[in-house]
């Protein structure tokens, strides 16, 4: 007990842990321990002062007898915790342990539900909202917010276009959208789950106004200087790579030739990047208002901001060894049918193990007022100055004449002709050409080449999929080495 008590005591205060000279004020420590229960547990240890100076209680058995009356009396529903005394330096401490508890939410009893509920936030202790109140009564009861249906809609509210284009493979019928709750049973008949309106509703907006995505790119290190910005609307399957070709859009990208296929190096870790993205979309609260989620691009990092706190029970520590809880079974499950979740948990261990193995610096989480932040840092730094900015402005596509049109043409076909060994993106295809990935360029350049044979889709028979990519066709690689021959016979 005493090399766990030393070690606690070298420890700084946290979600599970706080010191108390004494317990002379009464309502910060209830408060503390309201908290604990509904949060992750902890432990709060009297007789210990911020410099952590052992000083010991006076009369501990009073003291104990005091504090559990206290607690009984003033916190509801009861809460029985595990109060010891503990000699640390020929010194008495009380050391009172709360576990997670079952019949959360607990309140300050002087304060009433609506008002006495609070959960710990890092070192401090947050008040709940009503919002938060109502997750911590679902999480009771194992029901989950995204699970629960919408009565007043039908099979009509959902976008089946995008679920057959998601499930190439299937028929979105009743069966399957039953089987994955995006349709759920309310009173003898099939209604949408709100999972299901999230992931794939026609208006996904009027329902849930925060369901959305708010990336930034800018200039310098801080939110002073706004060089680009998106909002993306996306079905949520769909948001990942719209988000992901925000962040390569705002990155230099560079190849590497030292094996038989060419790869692509990029300034951000993409890989990294793309599962904290999955993370935030996956087991954001979508039932907290106000507050979008948020992707902020600056020279030196890349925040991903979700709505809500980590679930009751789960701390960052938790999350960085593998421990998970999903907070939206519904969405997770969709994502990870469509394989952009491999397995439960495994997501944010790897993202560490990723940056150790690449000797990228280590991401970080925290818990903020209201939403978990997911920091990447970046191993070299991307300076964009405001000249950059204008630049860029000055020479948009909109601007292009038909001559600039069939060079950037002949630039796709080249691109692709060079590396043959593996298709391109409409993406990739566009910033090789120097163009913003906007639909009036993939209208302009790439959409000419398709009609002409010139290039092709790898999945043709799904031209909106997200996993879509062109490839030269044989017609285009037999006019690319007719137009090299004629070249050669003029040089």
């Amino acid at each position: 007990m005493n090399d766990f008590l030393n070690n606690l005591l070298t420890q700084p205060e946290g979600k599970t842990l706080e010191f108390k000279r004494d317990s002379s004020s009464t309502k910060p420590f209830l408060k503390t321990l309201v908290a604990f229960a509904n949060s992750a547990g902890g432990r709060l240890i009297f007789g210990v002062t911020d410099q952590r100076q052992i000083i010991g209680v006076q009369s501990p058995l009073d003291e104990e007898e005091r504090l559990c009356s206290l607690i009984a009396d003033s916190i509801a529903p009861r809460l029985v915790p595990n109060v010891e005394m503990v000699t640390v330096e020929g010194k008495t401490l009380l050391m009172v342990e709360v576990f997670l508890s079952g019949t959360r939410p607990h309140y300050l009893k002087a304060e009433g539900l609506e008002a006495g509920v609070y959960v710990r936030l890092g070192s401090t202790n947050r008040q709940a909202d009503a919002q938060l109140i109502a997750e911590l009564q679902r999480g009771v009861a194992g029901i989950s917010f995204d699970a629960l249906p919408m009565p007043d809609l039908a099979m009509e509210a959902l976008d089946l276009p995008a679920i057959r284009s998601d499930f190439a493979d299937r028929t979105p019928d009743e069966r399957m959208l039953q089987s994955l709750k995006i349709l759920v049973r309310d009173q003898d008949r099939l209604v949408p789950s709100k999972g299901g309106i999230l992931l794939y509703g026609h208006d996904r907006r009027f329902y849930f106004d925060d369901a959305w995505i708010q990336c930034g790119r800018f200039i310098g290190n801080d939110k002073g200087d706004i060089f680009d910005h998106i909002d993306i609307h996306d079905p949520l399957p769909k948001a990942v790579e719209s988000i992901m070709l925000f962040l390569k859009k705002h990155a230099m990208r560079g190849a590497d030739f030292s094996e038989i296929r060419r790869k692509d190096r990029w300034s951000i870790p993409i890989n990294i990047l793309r599962e904290v993205v999955i993370n935030a979309l996956v087991h954001a609260d979508y039932s907290h208002r106000g507050t979008p989620i948020r992707i902020a691009f600056y020279d030196n990092r890349i925040e991903v901001e979700s709505p809500g706190l980590l679930l009751p029970g789960l701390t960052v520590e938790d999350m960085k060894i593998g421990i998970s809880q999903i907070r939206n079974p519904v969405i997770a499950r969709v994502f990870r049918e469509l394989d952009l979740i491999e397995q439960w948990g495994s997501g944010i261990p790897g993202i560490f193990r990723e940056a150790r193995a690449s000797n990228l610096p280590e991401p970080t989480i925290e818990e903020l007022a209201g939403r978990v932040r997911f920091t990447v840092p970046l191993s070299e730094i991307l300076p964009l100055s405001r000249e950059q900015s204008r630049k860029s402005e000055s020479t948009q596509p909109e601007e292009v004449s038909e001559q600039v049109s069939e060079q950037v043409s002949e630039q796709v076909l080249c691109m692709l002709q060079s590396c043959l060994a593996e298709s391109q993106s409409r993406f990739d295809l566009l910033i090789a050409a120097g163009l913003s990935d906007a639909y009036m360029n993939y209208r302009r350049h790439i959409l000419p080449l398709l009609e002409q044979g010139l290039i092709e889709r790898t999945i043709p028979d799904k031209p909106n999929s997200r996993l879509q990519k062109y490839r030269l066709s044989g017609k285009g690689r037999a006019l690319l080495t007719s137009a090299c021959k004629d070249k050669g016979n003029h040089g």
